[in-house]
């Protein structure tokens, strides 16, 4: 497994040594003689525009290492080369590191280019659906954040956090609107799922504390 992040990190360079000693051996011995060593390199060139360094960027993510992650995605010069769902993932994953670095205007631009794509799997593009509602929700535009969660429930959320962190995001909208049934209705779909991520606890305690005391 070291050895093959080693190659994807290389794979470039590697190509390129490949198909110098292919001309090399080409021009001393011939074709044939050269024509394995042009067929890894071209091989290994190949893959690296159009596959990319995704497996080095899940790594670093699953690690918890954005900086890590974002040196790697930087390196994609020409992220249009890439195969398209891979494209897709590439521009998803800058939009989840801008978000977190608070920069909404880049990541808001990103992962609508991640879902114009095309997502590879329903769960990933609810997750990214999700974040564009937050991202709505962030410049206090409520009705284009309750289409985006609405429609992140409806194609799937990869686990119950997510869920969670969606009908909380509904609750709070429909408690805007004053629709305090409704209000009422997504915070005990939230509750029941029991989430244990800190911030949504913390969330579901803040609501909690009035939600029983509204009518509806």
């Amino acid at each position: 497994m070291k050895f093959y992040n080693i190659l994807i990190r290389y794979r470039l360079q590697v190509g390129i040594a490949f198909l110098v000693i292919a001309i090399a051996a080409n021009i001393y011995a011939g074709f044939w003689p050269a024509f394995l060593p042009y067929l890894i390199g071209v091989i290994l060139i190949f893959g690296h525009f159009f596959f990319g360094p995704l497996r080095m960027i899940q790594e670093y993510m699953e690690a918890g290492d954005m900086e890590g992650a974002e040196k790697v995605l930087n390196s994609i010069k020409f992220p249009n080369l890439l195969y398209k769902p891979i494209r897709s993932v590439y521009y998803t994953l800058k939009g989840n590191i801008a978000m977190m670095k608070q920069d909404f205007t880049s990541a808001e631009k990103n992962m609508k280019k991640g879902l114009d794509l095309g997502m590879p799997m329903k769960e990933a593009e609810g997750a990214s659906l999700l974040q564009m509602g937050m991202l709505a929700m962030q410049k206090n535009d409520i009705r284009q954040a309750e289409s985006y969660i609405r429609q992140a429930i409806r194609k799937g959320l990869p686990d119950k956090e997510n869920q969670a962190a969606a009908f909380l995001q509904l609750c709070s909208i429909m408690m805007t609107k004053r629709e305090f049934r409704a209000a009422k209705d997504f915070f005990r779909k939230a509750k029941a799922l029991k989430p244990t991520t800190p911030q949504i606890i913390d969330q579901i305690k803040q609501i909690e504390k009035y939600i029983s005391r509204i009518p509806g």
